[in-house]
């Protein structure tokens, strides 16, 4: 038994002082306040003083980092996104495809796929874990596509999805479509029986189209404000939907690149700490010098903290650890909100910690039976150390 204590725990739901956390075999045993419940003889303690303990971040949108693509062939290029990952406090992650030709997209499926299944089998100690897929493209408006290339744009279909399902083995967790298009209902209804969880997204949608992607079972939005129909006084668009129904819960890149602090401001206010998630977007130059990099099948050149290609924005160099930090200094969030936002709320999208009772899958909240996934933080949400599955403590 390892009894992990520091100043203050956010759950993230709640915050206990002194806390006292019991970690055995990988898994949270208890939570408690050191007020009420007395160390556990035998038990070995590991003090973080005035530190903050915390649930590992969770990353539904990163297409790369440390000079790798998460679609890249190569064996290594996976580890070291973990590895950086890791470092900057995410334990769980949800590897992100780009559109590209058929053909690859599918290999880089069935590749995810064996990553995914390796973790499952494995003990992760210093890199995070992939958990699903996030299939972004090629189910996406043509007029929204940001850099997503034309050329391999697919209108929706069954059969197509149904490839890529099987490529997947059934890893899809999160997949963004544009709900305008031809053929999209029928396969967010497909998609939302199989547990994924449809995202609106790269969409040029009508407030009706929107509401109807809704209706049929989408229940998230990507990246909201961009790739996405401007928000317009008499035609909200698909922007009204996102920022006004509770029940959509909604992603953004909170770095100040891709939507100005007073618009992540805006939009926090619109979603709050129930229905708000960070994401990184983030490419293969993250964590790397200015220069040029891929995006899939695409290059991107990093400058100044801007990720682009042909002038326009290529995902990002975010880290989720500064986004937390980014939110508290854009809305004067508190940390404990901004780390719901980056822990129980993305879990919630892609429906982890569901009470399942396998711990695998318990991320995004520390409780008994989850996953021993620990971030100690300092005051400031600065990343002091990460724990991911109890290993390495």
């Amino acid at each position: 038994m390892i009894a992990i204590t520091a100043a203050t725990l956010f759950t993230p739901l709640e915050r206990i002082e002194q806390p006292l956390l019991l970690v055995e075999d990988g898994s949270v045993v208890e939570v408690a306040s050191r007020a009420r419940r007395e160390t556990p003889a035998g038990s070995r303690v590991l003090d973080f003083s005035d530190g903050i303990l915390a649930p590992g971040y969770i990353d539904i949108h990163i297409h790369g980092g440390a000079g790798r693509d998460v679609m890249d062939a190569s064996p290594e290029a996976l580890p070291e996104v973990e590895r950086q990952l890791a470092s900057r406090g995410v334990s769980s992650y949800f590897p992100t495809t780009v559109t590209a030709p058929l053909d690859a997209t599918l290999s880089a499926l069935a590749r995810l796929a064996d990553a995914i299944e390796a973790a499952q089998r494995g003990s992760f100690t210093q890199r995070a874990r992939p958990l699903g897929i996030h299939l972004e493209g090629p189910f996406i408006s043509p007029c929204r596509r940001g850099v997503h290339p034309p050329a391999d744009l697919l209108t929706p279909s069954l059969g197509a999805f149904e490839r890529f399902w099987e490529a997947a083995r059934g890893h899809i967790r999160v997949m963004t479509i544009a709900p305008e298009l031809p053929g999209a209902i029928e396969v967010i209804k497909e998609a939302a029986k199989r547990g994924v969880s449809v995202s609106l997204g790269h969409s040029d949608a009508s407030l009706d189209a929107a509401r109807a992607g809704m209706a049929a079972g989408g229940r998230h939005a990507t990246h909201t404000f961009n790739a996405m129909r401007p928000l317009g006084h008499r035609d909200p668009g698909i922007l009204g939907e996102v920022l006004t129904d509770p029940r959509l819960s909604a992603d953004i890149i909170a770095d100040g690149v891709h939507v100005d602090p007073l618009i992540v401001e805006l939009f926090l206010k619109a979603k709050g700490p129930e229905a708000a998630v960070l994401i990184t977007d983030a490419t293969a130059a993250t964590g790397m010098p200015d220069g040029r990099y891929h995006l899939g099948s695409l290059e991107v050149e990093v400058k100044d903290g801007r990720c682009t290609s042909g002038g326009n924005l290529a995902g990002s160099v975010l880290t989720l650890d500064q986004a937390v930090r980014n939110v508290m200094k854009f809305a004067q969030w508190d940390l404990q909100n901004a780390v719901r936002i980056a822990t129980l709320n993305p879990a919630r999208v892609v429906r982890l910690n569901n009470g399942s009772g396998n711990s695998l899958n318990q991320v995004g909240s520390l409780k008994p039976g989850g996953r021993a996934d620990i971030l100690v933080l300092s005051p400031a949400g600065e990343v002091r150390r990460t724990i991911i599955g109890g290993a390495g403590i």
